[in-house]
């Protein structure tokens, strides 16, 4: 099964990016993923469903930990397959 999750992380600052942002966008850009796209006010990535649902465990726990208040997230799925 493959699958797409999107994200943000709050409190948002505009002028530049929170330690959980930059904590989060690290964690999915390492991970195994096929296709990942970070940007300001959201992020997507896409993989198999072990890959997606490990990143997104290490996304919830280091982003938080990073001093993340808020973590907005949904998972999709989007195809059958690895």
């Amino acid at each position: 099964m493959r699958l797409k999750v999107e994200f943000t992380t709050e409190p948002f600052d505009l002028d530049e990016a929170p330690a959980h942002a930059v904590v989060a966008r690290e964690v999915i850009q390492a991970a195994e993923l096929d296709a990942v796209d970070v940007g300001p006010f959201g992020n997507t990535a896409e993989g198999g469903a072990d890959a997606v649902l490990t990143a997104v465990d290490a996304l919830l726990r280091e982003s938080l930990a990073a001093g993340a208040t808020r973590v907005s997230l949904q998972v999709n799925v989007i195809g059958e397959g690895s």
